[in-house]
């Protein structure tokens, strides 16, 4: 088994790579991804100063089924959406290797983190170049027994949280503090603790993932 961190660049014909190109400090964070019958259905949490634009062009385009607004403040909106081109949910499909959320979208590129076997990895690159999605391989290396626990993002954080004192008692950084020095949302951060914490506590208690 194998990990791997690549950086993509979605090509402007499909929709999501037009979009965050036009709005190039925007970010389209994908929370939830699945497939639907013959599209595929998401939810993204969308930061910007310039959300009813952004919504208006996003519904414009001929590949976008439905965008609909579930909340929103000022600078930022969750969003449920189908599309009949979820270009990058099918490229994993087809290679099977897991889709590992959430994936950020800013200026036409987003970085994966995949956990798979090397055939799988090299198969996802084909599927990649079929799709015409351009990638580039920041890294691929063998995990080890314990790295198997945890995705990347989510030893970063949880190492994080300890060094800045968020488990301390009393707490020394708050939620609120931790994702602003990991550069995400709070309800990300929040997600991504949740899910970590859950693996270490089944792992130590010796109960299945």
């Amino acid at each position: 088994m194998a990990t791997a961190k690549l950086t993509i660049t979605i090509p402007t014909d499909v929709w999501v790579g037009d979009l965050s190109t036009n709005h190039p400090t925007a970010e389209f964070r994908v929370l939830a991804a699945l497939p639907a019958e013959q599209t595929g259905v998401g939810l993204l949490e969308l930061t910007s100063t310039d959300i009813p634009s952004i919504l208006r062009e996003m519904a414009a385009y001929d590949d976008v089924l439905d965008v609909e607004p579930l909340r929103a403040s000022e600078e930022t909106a969750l969003v449920r959406f189908e599309t009949t081109d979820p270009i990058l949910l099918l490229s994993m499909q087809e290679s099977g290797v897991p889709l590992e959320l959430p994936i950020t979208f800013r200026d036409g590129e987003a970085t994966l983190e995949i956990t798979a076997s090397h055939d799988r990895l090299s198969t996802l690159g084909t599927q990649l170049e079929l799709f015409d999605i351009a990638f580039d391989v920041e890294f691929v290396r063998e995990m080890t027994a314990s790295e198997r626990l945890l995705t990347e993002r989510q030893r970063q954080l949880l190492t994080t949280a300890v060094e800045c004192g968020y488990y301390d008692s009393p707490r020394t950084c708050t939620l609120t503090d931790l994702a602003a020095m990991a550069d995400i949302a709070k309800s990300t951060a929040s997600e991504t603790l949740h899910r970590a914490e859950g693996k270490v506590i089944k792992q130590y208690v010796g109960t299945d993932e």
